[in-house]
């Protein structure tokens, strides 16, 4: 049986990679909906003054025909005025494919062009399908296609990785 890492020691540890690499300015942009808890809860540990922007990547899924596309969180993007010039980093629970980052990449590039983008995950689970790589990652981990590693946020708002079957 695998044995799942805690969440909050994931955070600390991203937080410890990030910390020598980001500026007072430096915006996090969590992918809906995992990704904005991360981003959340990195923004308070590197105290960082700006709060965390928000990315929904429905519209730029390249899996429209799989029945995965067009699914929105609800909630609009809702990134800086002016991402031109910008430190983003780009925060998601767990890097799989590379098809979520990809299609957050094309979102981003609607608003402007940013200096630099770098992404941050609490896991990556392998299985890439386009070559996309995080710049910081606490945990990797090997799973067959046919799991699922998802996070998930309790009433609390205690974060916990569940695997599941596809």
């Amino acid at each position: 049986m695998l044995t799942l890492p805690a969440v909050t020691d994931l955070i600390d540890q991203l937080a410890t990679q990030m910390r020598p690499h980001v500026q007072p300015d430096t915006v996090l942009v969590g992918i809906h909906t995992g990704g904005v808890w991360v981003a959340e809860l990195l923004q308070a540990r590197l105290g960082l003054a700006v709060p965390p922007a928000s990315i929904d990547v429905s519209l730029h899924r390249d899996d429209h025909h799989l029945g995965n596309g067009l699914k929105s969180s609800g909630r609009a993007s809702q990134l800086p005025g002016n991402v031109e010039g910008a430190h983003l980093i780009l925060v998601d629970d767990v890097l799989y494919t590379g098809r979520t980052i990809r299609a957050a990449l094309n979102e981003i590039f609607d608003y402007g062009r940013p200096a630099r983008v770098e992404l941050a995950v609490l896991t990556d689970r392998g299985g890439r399908e386009l070559p996309i790589a995080a710049t910081y990652c606490p945990h990797v981990l090997s799973l067959p296609a046919s799991q699922s590693l998802n996070l998930t946020r309790a009433a609390d708002g205690k974060l916990s990785f569940h695997l599941s079957e596809k």
